[in-house]
């Protein structure tokens, strides 16, 4: 009995130190998801007004050109320290050098909206991503964390941006774990992670914010050939991704090396982009997209919005507009996933749910956060579907990726011989 009770207080003992490093976590958590919820929030609002004032002031598209060389000036007198961005945070993660400058939070903010307000076609997710690392980075000097710690709120930083910018707390603290280290997760963050994101989801709607709902009403019964169909539908989000992927790095080298001053890359880019709106009559591939995302639920799209909308996107942010990929990916697969009801037996909701999260999984290389977004967004009544298309793309996408700074931790196949610790850009 003694022996026993002996036992049983030294396991108690043993249990303290986790203790403190549940508090630990819980006080960072909370005032990081605070500062990062609240932007978040203040950033939806203001996207949400300026997107309003270019809906009902269509003539500001005209502008365009104007508002890109605003950006580019702005990042080139002023942020040429954060002109990376999300790669700039996956550059500080992997080879500490200094702390992330708290003004890429304001000038990433003050890109997106511009870019927004005169009409590219950028998403918001890059946006909330920066200002995440950039307010996360900053308890670092505060606290004089070591580089361990520094690498949990770098990755808690980016958790409680993705997720309060989407309202999908599991997909975003899985994200930022994921993103990182292609095929690694650093499971010592997956705490301040996951607290991170519920927190800062929770302080943003606490903002009466709101975000977009979806429904897939019909899910059918998995069965061998609903599973080939959605093995063979991943298959075309995965090249769908490659194919964003490989068009933005295209764009953006050739803006580079053709145009030696950064402020005119933006200026000549918006002189094209509002050409093309001009000559094509419409608004469509545009801005976020998110009208055009509900309707490829129910409705038909024709079947090259996701052509357009990709290389919308892709010069867009090429040419050195601000913006995120990732809701312009969600509205990619979803028209990809609506015109592919023209000849797939799945139920076009179904298609369009899958594409919507497995062309994002593709161009990312995150399979179990887009898994775990489809669920949060679509019910995990579809969760075989989104699962199985979400791994299907990101094999199919290739060793590519919107984020040229991520490392292989782990290829995704051996075929091609060893890839580990290389650049996905260092991938042919």
């Amino acid at each position: 009995m003694i022996i026993q009770n002996l036992r049983r207080s030294i396991i108690s003992i043993q249990q303290i130190p986790y203790l403190f490093y549940l508090f630990k976590w819980i006080f960072f958590a909370a005032v990081i998801s605070i500062c990062v919820g609240s932007a978040s929030a203040f950033f939806l609002a203001s996207l949400d007004a300026v997107t309003n004032y270019r809906q009902n002031h269509l003539w500001i598209i005209a502008l365009l050109p104007l508002g890109g060389l605003i950006i580019g000036l702005t990042y080139h007198y002023m942020g040429s320290s954060v002109v990376k961005g999300n790669n700039q945070l996956l550059e500080e993660f992997h080879s500490p050098k200094q702390v992330i400058p708290l003004k890429m939070a304001p000038l990433v903010l003050f890109g997106t909206l511009v870019t927004h307000l005169f009409g590219g076609s950028a998403g918001r997710e890059g946006t909330a991503v920066q200002m995440g690392g950039a307010i996360a980075d900053q308890f670092t000097n505060l606290f004089k964390l070591k580089d361990r710690d520094r690498k949990i709120i770098l990755i808690m930083g980016i958790s409680a941006g993705f997720a309060s910018i989407f309202g999908t707390p599991l997909a975003g603290a899985v994200f930022a774990l994921e993103v990182m280290i292609l095929g690694r997760m650093r499971y010592e963050a997956l705490l301040p992670s996951f607290l991170a994101a519920v927190i800062a989801d929770y302080i943003c709607q606490a903002w009466q914010i709101t975000h977009t709902h979806y429904s897939i009403s019909h899910v059918p019964k998995i069965d061998p050939q609903n599973l080939a169909w959605t093995i063979f539908s991943g298959i075309l989000f995965g090249l769908a991704a490659m194919c964003f992927s490989k068009t933005n790095h295209f764009f953006t080298a050739v803006f580079k090396i053709n145009i030696n001053y950064p402020p005119l890359r933006p200026f000549i880019g918006g002189i094209v982009i509002a050409l093309a709106v001009w000559i094509l009559g419409t608004t469509k591939y545009i801005g976020l997209g998110v009208p055009t995302i509900v309707d490829s639920f129910s409705e038909d799209l024709p079947y090259y919005d996701f052509i357009l909308k990709l290389l919308f996107t892709a010069f867009t942010l090429g040419a050195g507009f601000k913006g995120g990929e990732v809701t312009p990916l969600f509205f990619i697969g979803a028209a990809l996933g609506n015109a592919l009801f023209f000849f797939v037996p799945l139920p076009m909701a179904l298609l369009v749910g899958m594409g919507f999260v497995a062309v994002f999984s593709g161009a990312t290389n995150t399979p179990i956060a887009c898994t775990l977004m489809g669920i949060e967004l679509f019910g995990a009544e579809c969760g075989i579907y989104i699962g199985v298309s979400c791994v299907v793309a990101y094999l199919f996408s290739g060793h590519t990726g919107i984020y040229s700074s991520q490392i292989v931790g782990s290829p995704k196949h051996l075929i091609y011989g060893r890839t580990k610790g290389k650049h996905l850009y260092d991938l042919k």
